[in-house]
């Protein structure tokens, strides 16, 4: 029976030995928070992430395989349905028995609502109300904690079935509209990026060893040494960012889509536009034309796009212009999975910016 896997008590014949508990076999949502898991596990085991990097998490189409390892799983650590909303079905139906940590429901994470980067800077600030506020009264592991979220509408980001490769992403779609919005799409509440916020990852890691320590006490010391060793290079990560970008505040820069919120935030930059919204969904012409000339009132330096999307619209909003067009990855295409690729992640976002400063 899987889900009696945790408690499992692996012994030799006739008590010859004590019983060792069996690790329990982790899932994630995306590869930074395998990593995150990974930091904690250490050489005990070994987390399974379930959207590749190159993918888009926000309108993936799960797999039968991947649909196995769900349920296979004695812990899902993942994000939330504000980041995969299929997820929220597919968990429901297939790890009910599993332990869940949703990532944004954990104590002390801070959390920011979705904005328009372009509105955001005409008025030389934040276009949400956010107050670095922390998620509080959360149960990480009860499943019952979404709950709170089925009065969200999500219709509109329901791509289970959807066929990825064959729809790129939804950016070739719908380009007759003329409004300034983003084909229905409703950006409001929670921002789900907020990995990319290194003093996240390390409240997210506490999190995580606690609940591999419930379920696995032999090996509780082990995962609760990791996670303090993972939280002092999170600590060390996050002041090495900051002094590499501590004086790029004034850094004019566009991005495919409003995924980088976080880590400006933590880090003193502003976003002059994007071609999309935070949820990747299908941009209007009006707001490709808004962009444009965002771009060349701010003198934007730089234009990064994501590995996970076209760039057809990017450069379609550059085009005419000086700026240059970098690569900048949230989810580590190019990282070599395992504890070391967060770290990574991070820095590899912070020299692409360095770079484009240094222009």
């Amino acid at each position: 029976m899987r889900f009696l896997r945790s408690l499992t008590l692996l012994c030799l014949p006739f008590g010859a030995t004590p019983c060792v508990a069996e690790v329990p076999n982790v899932v994630t949502d995306i590869g930074p928070v395998q990593s995150l898991v990974a930091m904690v596990m250490g050489d005990l085991d070994t987390a399974q992430a379930i959207v590749p990097p190159e993918m888009s998490p926000h309108n993936f189409a799960l797999r039968p395989s991947q649909a196995r390892a769900l349920d296979g799983a004695d812990l899902l650590v993942w994000v939330g349905p504000e980041l995969t909303p299929w997820m929220e079905k597919a968990t429901a139906a297939l790890s009910g028995e599993a332990r869940h940590i949703r990532l944004l429901g954990v104590d002390g994470t801070t959390v920011l609502s979705y904005r328009d980067p372009i509105k955001a800077a005409e008025h030389g600030h934040d276009d949400h109300d956010h107050d670095d506020h922390d998620h509080g009264d959360h149960e990480n592991h009860d499943h019952a904690d979404h709950d709170a979220h089925e009065g969200h509408d999500h219709d509109a980001h329901d791509h289970e079935g959807h066929d990825h490769e064959e729809h790129d992403h939804g950016t070739e779609a719908h380009d007759d509209h003329d409004h300034d919005g983003q084909d229905g799409h409703h950006h409001e509440g929670t921002d789900p990026h907020a990995w990319l916020d290194p003093q996240n990852a390390a409240v997210w890691i506490g999190a995580i060893a606690e609940s591999l320590s419930e379920m696995d006490p032999e090996n509780a010391d082990t995962y609760r040494a990791n996670a303090s060793d993972a939280r002092a290079k999170l600590d060390q990560l996050k002041q090495e960012v900051a002094q590499q970008l501590g004086d790029q505040e004034n850094l004019g820069f566009v991005t495919f889509h409003d995924a980088f919120q976080y880590f400006e935030h933590r880090f003193g930059l502003q976003s002059s536009g994007t071609v999309s919204l935070g949820d990747a969904s299908q941009p209007s012409p009006a707001r490709l034309a808004r962009l444009r000339d965002a771009m060349e009132e701010r003198g934007v330096a730089c234009a990064f796009r994501e590995p996970q999307f076209t760039d057809r619209l990017l450069n379609a909003a550059s085009e005419g212009s000086t700026v240059t067009i970098a690569v900048i990855d949230p989810l580590g295409v190019n990282q070599e999975p395992g504890a070391g690729m967060y770290p990574a992640i991070i820095r590899a976002m912070a020299q692409a910016m360095s770079d484009c400063a240094g222009q």
